[in-house]
């Protein structure tokens, strides 16, 4: 017999439903409390299925209300849901998809994606079969409800969908002929769906996918001309996976591609002109591919310049020359700010190099083609955006060749009297400034001053684009072919952009403030004449901007910070600058959205002034030290209470820790008496985030260890066993989590630097289990392996007899990476250390003899104590060695030969 619902419980249930579009807050909060005690009884599921499948009369909002707490319940419960329970919710999902309600049947393929999706697939091995049974339905809703399921499955499930099943077969080898059939639908939603779907098996390059990719390109541009826009949008969704993924198959008819793109872009809709638009920037992605649309510069350059500008639809939404500046932003206005977690580069100074928050991208970091300034530009994703990129990317790929196209109509545009089209002259100019930088010099005299003067255009877009670009050509206006750039061009691009800041109209106040931390950022030292009057602008910035722009005002002064470096520790700066950014410091709660661009700013003000730094250090510290306790304690009560509204915030650790990070750096050893006056709190909760489920957090921990281990290492040494406990296994040998073990492998240098033979000899040998790995793998991450033979290096200089035997095995790679690394203290150690256990093992150094000597002499100016130890290791590996000496220095090039006989040998 069916489950049926008690009636009372069923009308109790179903009033609560109807009472959760309340607008009443205390109601709102009674019913959610409320369905939260019912989501605990057992029979819950299934009143909420028979809702949403069998209550047909009620109201279709009531109804997909209670199809998505199912929803929710299954995938926050899935694992204390009988497997029975489960079944009879996919069943019975399945059974009612025909439902004439279109919400209702789209939240029952929501439904069964979910369980699948927590599931698995195996677990349901009837779901498919039925599903596409009931393609062939004759009901529309039905077959409509089938797809709407079998997409959200495709989506969560691909992976799975490859697999084999017990016969052998692939589900994708029956399911992809059927889903191409349906590219024909009389239904435009049909086929939409069918062309998505199926486009997803191209974007991941599913094997099932290449046997039938003739077919579905055959398909697909029979839809070509479709008179529905949202199949159409699909269709060059799927051109642009295409490029991206199988651009064979699109190369033999690459003219009639390029044609119907072209034509596609400029089509009268803005969003399939949009997804058109994409083909472009993926395609001048693909370094092998970007050639051949050479021939088609001519049109393709001038159809994007078009669109780029601004679209009637566009300037409803943005055109505003109102004098705004007082007007409050809403916290609508302020998207979410995500800190980006410490990772040590010796490269940059110590807290200065930033990493992304995933290790996903990681190793992809160097190839991003924009500056984060850049992405927040084309952020407000349009056609005028993707015109702009696209036409971005394309000069980076066809460099000053493009600008006999781009010439003539920037000319045209930027001389028009329609402000849009000179609006978008501008953006063009900005767009192709790196790409065209060389060609575009000789005119740059002449339009950098029109640029300047457009800061003062009557609209405002105009003078917030003019600051776009113009900041683009900075390093022009600083290094440029003449000897008084400066004079000449920079310090009028300085003084138009200080004023721009100062701007009535906040759009045109963020754009400046965005420009003049990118051209401080180019300009560094150069900045340092100019400190006063900058300053003088920030101060006022502060009082005249509203919270979305206080953001950037932070970056702008923490920039300005790492730019000028100790020449902002004058009196007249710090008296004027630091009691501005403590009083925002002192008034902010700790969940404003400003804490983190304050915490950013304060680290760079910290390092820009050292020591001087002392005064503000105890108060900020201290709060810095709270914040991480409470986030901390706040997590362990989440882990005992999954109810708890209030969820811990790792960001807010992360950008705390760096700051202490910072603070250490400047203070250095005086920092100990802070630290000790706190009775170590801080080391107690740096172990903590040091084993954090959160990657970032623990990235950042072992930052502030290496910092600790620098200056404050007597602090650290009685607690020195449990912190290498900790740090050793975060030395992951295949490399994930690259950050974490970054810093872990840094940090361990650090210390062993300072711990001595003694402290460190217990662990030298699982370090160096997990750093040569590391040192030897051909995937390792270039800065990883830097730390990794930094950090073998300094356990050769204080363990050295324990170390110098496993030297053939790590020699050779070591010599390599060091070789390309600029002279500096990290690297002078690890030499002292190799040369150590050189002299411990010189057969070890045998096998790598020709690429130590390359390393060797890579040293631009080594300090005499370093230059006796090469020349005393080189004689002693001359006597050892004997005619086999003369051998190895024979396979020198010649000239790298006279070099080594001169420097090691006279």
């Amino acid at each position: 017999m069916e489950w049926q619902p008690e009636p009372e419980s069923l009308a109790q249930l179903i009033q609560l439903l109807k009472s959760t579009n309340s607008a009443d807050n205390a109601v709102q909060q009674q019913n959610n409390q409320r369905l939260d005690q019912l989501s605990k009884v057992p029979d819950f599921i299934n009143y909420l299925l028979f809702v949403l499948i069998f209550m047909k009369d009620e109201d279709s909002m009531v109804r997909t209300v209670a199809g998505l707490l199912l929803k929710n319940n299954v995938r926050q419960e899935f694992s204390t849901i009988p497997a029975s329970v489960l079944d009879y919710v996919v069943r019975k999902s399945i059974d009612g998809i025909g439902d004439p309600d279109t919400m209702v049947r789209h939240t029952l393929g929501t439904v069964v994606a979910t369980v699948v999706e927590q599931g698995k697939l195996s677990s349901w091995p009837e779901v498919l079969p039925r599903l596409m049974h009931l393609l062939d339905s004759n009901e529309y809703p039905v077959v409509e409800g089938s797809w709407d399921i079998l997409r959200k499955i495709c989506e969560e499930c691909h992976q799975e969908l490859e697999e084999p099943l017990s016969d052998g077969t692939r589900p994708l080898n029956v399911m992809i002929p059927k889903f191409l059939v349906f590219f024909s639908s009389e239904s435009p939603v049909l086929r939409e769906y069918a062309i998505t779907t199926t486009t997803l098996f191209v974007t991941h390059r599913s094997e099932s996918m290449q046997p039938m990719i003739d077919n579905f390109v055959v398909e697909l541009f029979k839809r070509a001309n479709d008179e529905n826009s949202e199949v159409l949008k699909a269709v060059c969704k799927a051109v642009v996976a295409l490029v991206e993924n199988r651009p064979d198959k699109l190369m033999p008819e690459f003219e009639n591609v390029v044609n119907y793109m072209i034509h596609t872009t400029q089509h009268a809709d803005p969003d399939i002109a949009m997804e058109a638009c994409e083909f472009w920037l993926s395609f001048c992605e693909q370094d092998e591919l970007v050639g051949s649309l050479k021939p088609f510069l001519n049109r393709v350059v001038p159809m994007l310049m078009h669109g780029m500008v601004y679209s009637d639809e566009d300037l409803l939404l943005l055109d505003n020359d109102d004098n705004d500046a007082v007007v409050p932003d809403s916290d609508q206005d302020i998207k979410p700010r995500h800190h980006r977690a410490r990772t040590h580069d010796h490269h940059q100074p110590e807290a200065a190099a930033a990493s992304s928050n995933s290790d996903a991208s990681d190793a992809e970091e160097d190839d991003d083609d924009y500056s984060d300034d850049d992405e927040d530009f084309y952020a407000e994703w349009n056609l005028r955006k993707c015109s702009a990129a696209s036409l971005d990317v394309m000069s980076s790929a066809f460099g000053d060749q493009i600008l006999e196209f781009v010439l003539p109509m920037l000319k045209e545009e930027l001389a028009s009297d329609e402000w849009r089209v000179k609006e978008a002259g501008i953006l063009a100019l900005g767009a192709i400034a790196d790409g065209c930088m060389s060609g575009m010099e000789p005119h740059m005299p002449s339009l950098l001053p029109y640029l300047i003067q457009w800061f003062k255009h009557e609209k405002a877009l105009v003078r917030s684009i003019a600051c776009w670009s113009a900041s683009r050509y900075g390093k022009w206006a600083i290094f440029g072919a003449e000897s008084n750039n400066i004079k000449v061009y920079f310090e009028p691009l300085l003084a138009g952009l200080l004023e721009a800041m100062m701007d009535n109209n906040k759009r045109v106040q963020e754009a400046a403030c965005s420009a003049f931390a990118t051209i401080e950022e180019d300009a560094g030292v150069y900045m340092v004449p100019y400190i006063q009057p900058v300053l003088d602008t920030l101060i006022r910035a502060f009082s005249l901007y509203q919270r979305k722009n206080l953001i950037i005002l932070y970056d702008a002064v923490g920039t300005l910070a790492e730019a000028v470096g100790p020449e902002l520790n004058q009196p007249q700066y710090v008296q004027v600058l630091m009691p501005t950014i403590l009083e925002r410091w002192d008034n902010l709660q700790t969940d404003d959205q400003h804490m983190f661009p304050i915490f950013e700013c304060l680290s760079a003000v910290a390092l820009g002034l050292g020591k001087d730094f002392k005064p503000y250090a105890q108060k900020i510290y201290q709060r810095s030290v709270r914040i991480i306790a409470e986030s901390l304690q706040m997590g362990q009560q989440a882990l005992q209470d999954a109810s708890m509204d209030q969820q811990p915030n790792g960001d807010l650790v992360i950008v705390a820790l760096d700051l202490i990070s910072a603070i250490v750096q400047a203070l250095g050893e005086d920092s100990q008496a802070l630290i000790a006056e706190h009775n170590c709190v801080m080391l107690q909760l740096a172990g903590m985030c040091m084993v954090d489920s959160e990657m970032e957090v623990r990235q950042s921990a072992f930052a502030l260890l290496g910092d600790l281990a620098m200056f404050c290492f007597p602090l650290i040494q009685p607690q020195l066993d449990g912190i290498m406990q900790q740090l050793i296994p975060q030395i992951d040998r295949n490399g994930l989590h690259i950050n974490v073990c970054n810093n872990a492998a840094w940090s361990a240098g650090e210390i062993a630097l300072r711990a001595g033979k003694e402290n460190m000899k217990s662990y030298v040998a699982p370090l160096l289990e997990r750093l040569i790995p590391l040192l030897n793998g051909e995937s390792t991450q270039q800065t990883l392996a830097e730390n990794a033979a930094f950090t073998i290096g300094r356990l050769g200089l204080v363990c050295p007899d324990l170390v110098a035997p496993s030297l053939e095995h790590f020699a050779q790679s070591w010599c390599y990476i060091l070789a390309c690394v600029k002279d500096n203290d990290e690297k002078s150690s690890a030499f002292q250390g190799m040369m150590t256990m050189i002299s411990s093992n010189p057969q070890g150094i045998s096998k790598a003899f020709l690429h130590f000597c390359r390393a060797a002499l890579n040293w631009q100016t080594p300090d005499a104590q370093l230059m006796e130890m090469f020349i005393q290791t080189f004689a002693g590996l001359k006597q050892l060695a004997g005619s086999e000496w003369e051998a190895n220095i024979g396979m020198l090039e010649p000239q790298m030969r006279q070099a080594f006989r001169e420097r090691f040998l006279v």
